[in-house]
């Protein structure tokens, strides 16, 4: 099967984990014996062919206000002129039509369309090309892609986010199926109109993290405890509340930030934490990172759409602790694999750390579960299974063949 991959960026440009899982998977649909082929956006001007692992990747320049990677916040006009354009970004299609026609693929496979915009819908279902539709975030119902603002989860659309996606449900209705990598973020986006009639699929990601158990140490004896976090520093990450509920107890312990963020948000992070207990380290390898941990940290204040960073502390026997939001209770089982807080009950992260922090042998029992607690995402080889068995449903239905029976993709157990 030929297959075009549309996603807002691929590396070296990373947005975030969606790039690297999406950057996986399309060397492994090639390895598999698949012609594959990427498009996204990029920061100059014009369309660039070039090869990425031997991939075929072809690179449009955003025709938008300005190039979205960057540490430097832009003003709140410009902003506001980005996500106005970006609601149906038509300067979008031209690109999109040309790539089309040169690879002419069997179906494209649509991940984030931020930069895209939902013209790219009608652009390839004017080739006549079956669209498979990846939903990583929340782009679909919030121009900011996370449904948080002034500090807390969005219970309801704003009236800025309804303006601007007002015609989306409706278009959303073309494409042939979509899948949500975490059933949370897949109903809540159904629940707002969209994907009407169109076949879904909950399709969780699989670790970028490989490895065998035999390779890992035991968990380390100590009087120190050593909590981390590592991701985005964004406020709807939690990174604040973190540092405050550490520094406010008594603990015998430490906390390591890895990440990077805009950078007035940085300072204000580094502003607040005590450098005696707190270290923040940048961009960090993750075995150089969990070997220097116990515990890891998921602080999400908004609803996570799945939280991939939590598998892979777990891949890394790390026990998790998590907030009741979003995607993370789909990876992080309360007393199994770790503890889960509420930001709605602000001391309630405080109360986990302190929890593993004193009971040395609920904190050992947590970890020695957490890897097998996930162990069916911690092989790409299962998604990659899902995708193609959906793929080639989608391929069989757009030439009017009968369809196989569905086989039910790998969940986690509950």
């Amino acid at each position: 099967m030929k297959l075009l991959f549309l996603n807002s960026f691929y590396p070296p440009h990373v947005g975030g984990g969606a790039e690297l899982i999406l950057q996986r998977s399309v060397e492994g649909f090639q390895q598999r014996g698949h012609e594959v082929a990427v498009l996204v956006t990029g920061p100059e001007p014009g369309l660039r062919q070039e090869e990425v692992n031997g991939v075929r990747v072809h690179r449009a320049g955003l025709q938008n206000f300005y190039w979205p990677l960057t540490q430097q916040r832009p003003g709140s006009l410009a902003r506001f002129g980005w996500h106005f354009r970006d609601r149906y970004n038509v300067a979008m299609r031209a690109p999109l039509r040309q790539v089309l026609a040169q690879e002419k693929p069997d179906l494209v496979v649509s991940h984030n369309l931020s930069g895209w915009s939902v013209a790219a819908w009608d652009e390839i279902r004017a080739s006549g090309t079956p669209i498979v539709q990846v939903l990583h975030d929340m782009y679909l119902l919030c121009p900011k892609n996370t449904l948080f603002k002034q500090g807390k989860s969005c219970q309801q659309l704003c009236g800025s986010c309804s303006a601007l996606r007002r015609p989306h449900a409706e278009l959303s209705a073309q494409v042939d199926a979509v899948v949500g990598v975490s059933r949370y973020l897949l109903d809540t986006v159904v629940g707002k109109g969209y994907f009407q009639g169109v076949p879904r699929e909950v399709i969780h990601n699989g670790s970028l993290i490989a490895g065998s158990t035999a390779a890992l140490p035991p968990p380390r004896q100590g009087d120190v405890v050593r909590f981390g976090y590592m991701g985005t520093l964004a406020e709807n990450k939690g990174v604040g509340w973190l540092i405050e509920q550490f520094q406010r107890l008594p603990l015998n312990a430490t906390l390591t930030i890895a990440g990077k963020g805009q950078l007035d948000y940085e300072a204000r992070l580094k502003a607040l934490a005590d450098p005696a207990k707190v270290r923040f380290v940048g961009y960090q390898q993750p075995a150089d990172f969990y070997r220097d941990i116990d515990v890891f940290v998921a602080p999400s204040r908004w609803a996570e759409p799945f939280g991939m960073v939590a598998v892979e502390a777990c891949a890394f026997q790390k026990p998790v602790i998590a907030t009741r939001m979003g995607g993370l209770p789909e990876i992080v089982r309360d007393g199994v694999n770790g503890l889960l807080c509420n930001p709605a009950d602000r001391d309630s992260l405080g109360r986990a750390l302190q929890r593993l922090h004193d009971d040395t042998e609920l904190r050992q029992r947590l970890s020695l579960l957490s890897r097998s607690a996930v162990a069916p995402l911690l092989s790409l080889e299962p998604m990659l299974d899902d995708y193609q068995r959906l793929f080639e449903r989608v391929g069989q239905a757009s030439r009017g063949l009968p369809q196989q029976a569905v086989v039910p993709h790998t969940q986690l157990s509950n």
